[in-house]
């Protein structure tokens, strides 16, 4: 074809079917799971270097019963949050009201 032939244009070049931005925004959920296992990891690793070998003090009565309901909690609670913040960057609500940059120069007038 001619590229003179009129062609019809896509609606919006941002719109994103809606399973593709339920995908990202799970995603980022996941990924937000994954960085609180990281600082979990981190946190765990501090004490096994720096406190447990001068102290002893391994929590071995410490039973995972009394912390299972809060774990949950927790973790439910930072993947839902991160795929809302997800939904909230991935849809462009993050960036549509955008405030007005300040001129720092007046324009000039031409002569």
């Amino acid at each position: 074809m001619s590229p003179l032939v009129q062609r019809p244009r896509a609606a919006a070049a941002s719109d994103q079917h809606w399973s593709m931005l339920v995908f990202e925004s799970l995603s980022a959920g996941a990924i937000a799971i994954g960085l609180g296992m990281l600082c979990v990891l981190i946190a765990v690793g501090v004490y096994v270097v720096l406190i447990w070998p001068l102290t002893f003090l391994d929590f071995a009565s410490v039973g995972k019963e009394e912390f299972d309901v809060w774990a949950q909690i927790v973790l439910w609670s930072v993947f839902i949050g991160g795929s809302l913040a997800g939904f909230w960057c991935f849809s462009g609500a993050a960036f549509k009201k955008k405030p007005k940059r300040a001129v720092l120069y007046p324009p000039r007038k031409r002569r």
